[in-house]
């Protein structure tokens, strides 16, 4: 296990009894496609950022069922012994094909296709969708904080909100990966080199006789990064005065002009208008002015939008949690079985049509425009579908079929990339810092309508012609049956 925790057993009690079903009756070779999906776009934007692949690589890689799991299994008295046996030398043997984390992502399109035996392919089930959900929300959310503040810094500063541990670290460097500067989680740096940061806590304040000398005490120890929290007592009574005479007294002495102010409460708008103006009749234009306190993008939006002066932010908790909603619905359905070499599409039919699977074995396409560079649409397709870029392609809307537009002048590229073949990894896995400028990439290639917080255009996921009558013919059989 290489030192690292084993997750195998981190699943759903069902998929180990529907996996001794699939092996007793003699379905245990074969093979199974699901597709991850999700249906619903958090905060009701218009897209969301995959993230989490890089845990569910390590995953795959130490799936293995050990000695005291195979006991504990035993001791159910469920599970026949032929199965356990099966169990003890159990290894992903399939295929899984991903978005790279960091792509922005759409309703109803895979983001990850797991193609292997039957019983491998449920048993990762809930791993898989545990991590592509949370981290893919935490992504979503710090990514809209972050382009809220419009070019200025974003700090996660969620870790003491988090929900465990798990979601401390992984939730940081989802919000790093989604373009946040830094985190206050010194182990997300230590293991994915998030950048650490953080200034000092009002305990730091209370410790001292006088808040001056707290500030004199701090910038005496970390005289290159001075952010001093100003609002323990009275914001401009004393503690921006402090903090001005602390930076003149000790800092601009050494030729240190790398320093700041921290806001944690009050009416930041009001406050920092007037810190500014302050700062600079001191002859501190250099002076930075970082603000935190239960933020968002609805909240960052507006005090920029009041004239806020603030060069960067620290948001925790409403990031960490994405509270606004906390759930990202991702969904991992059977889509088709393979016997022989021959492919039978499967697909799952319900009264709410937002829940009728799209069947089959598919590719998915981001298609471009040539002069612009910007996304127009995702195309998906049935795996076998050639496209040729040379000729014009129609597109229609998914469920308005009459809605039909022609590109010309258009360019393709295919989005879900090989992650394990035959149940070995052939993906060069990036760094922290190269898929955060991946990210960012990605993202600069949207329209702007489609960033919008509120009424977002609405970027569609277009089925080829060929999958399209293949899933109207599978609903008629449907309901036939």
């Amino acid at each position: 296990m290489n030192g690292r925790t084993n997750y195998t057993m981190l699943l759903d009690f069902y998929e180990l009894t529907m996996a001794q079903g699939y092996f007793l009756s003699g379905q245990k070779d074969k093979i199974a496609y699901f597709d991850v999906f999700f249906r619903d776009i958090p905060d009701n934007g218009g897209f969301a950022i995959a993230a989490g692949l890089e845990d569910v690589i390590r995953y795959v890689k130490d799936l293995e069922f050990t000695d005291a799991d195979i006991e504990y299994l035993r001791g159910k008295k469920l599970f026949c012994e032929e199965f356990l046996a099966y169990l003890k030398t159990f290894r992903f043997t399939g295929d899984i094909y991903a978005v790279p984390e960091g792509t922005p992502i759409f309703p109803r399109e895979p983001i990850m296709i797991v193609r292997a035996p039957t019983i491998e392919a449920q048993i990762i089930e809930t791993f898989i969708l545990l991590t592509l959900n949370h981290q893919s929300l935490i992504a979503t959310k710090a990514n809209r904080i972050v382009r809220a503040a419009d070019g200025r810094a974003v700090m996660e500063f969620g870790a003491r909100r988090a929900q465990g541990a798990a979601a401390a670290i992984n939730g940081a460097r989802a919000a790093y990966i989604a373009g946040c500067a830094s985190t206050s989680n010194a182990i997300a740096d230590r293991d994915y080199h998030v950048n650490a940061s953080g200034t000092m806590a009002h305990a730091w304040v209370q410790m001292f006789d006088n808040e001056y000398d707290a500030f004199a005490a701090y910038c005496h120890t970390y005289p290159t990064c001075a952010t001093l929290l100003i609002d323990t007592y009275n914001v401009m009574k004393s503690g921006l005065p402090n903090a001005i005479r602390a930076f003149k007294e000790i800092l601009i002495p050494q030729g240190i002009h790398n320093f700041g102010v921290r806001l944690d409460s009050g009416d930041i708008a009001y406050l920092t208008k007037k810190i500014r103006k302050k700062l600079d009749e001191e002859g501190l234009p250099e002076c930075k002015i970082v603000v935190s306190n239960s933020l968002d993008e609805y909240i960052i939006r507006d005090l920029l939008r009041q004239g806020a002066q603030i060069d960067s932010f620290g948001v925790g908790e409403r990031l960490i949690t994405a509270k606004s909603q906390p759930v990202f619905g991702g969904v991992y359905k059977l889509v088709a079985t393979e016997e022989n070499g021959e492919i039978t599409p499967k697909i799952k039919i319900s009264e709410n049509p937002e829940k009728i699977t799209n069947p089959h074995f598919k590719k998915l396409y981001r298609v471009y425009d040539k002069d612009s560079n910007e996304a127009i649409a995702d195309l998906l397709c049935i795996h076998d579908e050639v496209m040729d870029e040379s000729q014009p392609l129609e597109i229609f809307h998914p469920q308005h079929v009459w809605k039909r537009k022609t590109l010309t002048n258009y360019y393709l590229r295919e989005m879900l990339v090989p992650i394990f073949k035959d149940g070995e990894c052939v993906y060069d896995s990036l760094s922290t810092e190269q898929i955060r400028a991946y990210c960012a990439d990605q993202v600069a290639h949207l329209w702007d309508e489609v960033k919008r917080f509120e009424n977002p255009h609405i970027y569609y996921v277009d089925l080829s012609q060929k999958l399209w009558d293949l899933k109207q013919n599978m609903l008629r059989e449907g309901q036939k049956n």
